[in-house]
């Protein structure tokens, strides 16, 4: 299935594609950077990992949705770089994704293993 097809099906059936594509990203900063932008997140969000953590776990500031897929593209040169940072966004995410289950809009976060061009 494409990227389009499936950005097409999630939308369809009420959820919400978001791409985060940390191509380039080898430090925590601009890690925070790319996930600002790629989940809009609030102006108020303060670009640390209980910041990330509390706007996952309370998605009162994001539009509505039934359910929202985070698929994480070229993640591995951050992941490389910068191993602890890796493990707490892993364990951020993870976290968010068991917080949001069972409630009727389901957060998930998958890693896209091929890269994108």
């Amino acid at each position: 299935m494409s990227d389009g097809t499936l950005a097409e099906a999630l939308a369809a059936g009420g959820w919400a594609h978001i791409e985060l594509d940390l191509a380039g990203v080898t430090d925590k900063p601009a890690f925070m950077d790319r996930c600002v932008r790629a989940l809009a997140l609030p102006g108020y969000f303060g670009r640390n990992w209980d910041a990330l953590a509390d706007c996952l776990g309370d998605l009162s500031w994001a539009p509505p949705a039934r359910g929202r897929l985070v698929m994480i593209r070229n993640w591995r040169e951050f992941a490389l770089a910068v191993p602890n940072d890796w493990s707490m966004a892993q364990e951020v995410f993870a976290e968010a994704g068991d917080r949001w289950r069972g409630t009727g809009t389901p957060l998930q976060v998958v890693l896209a293993l091929g890269e994108s061009s």
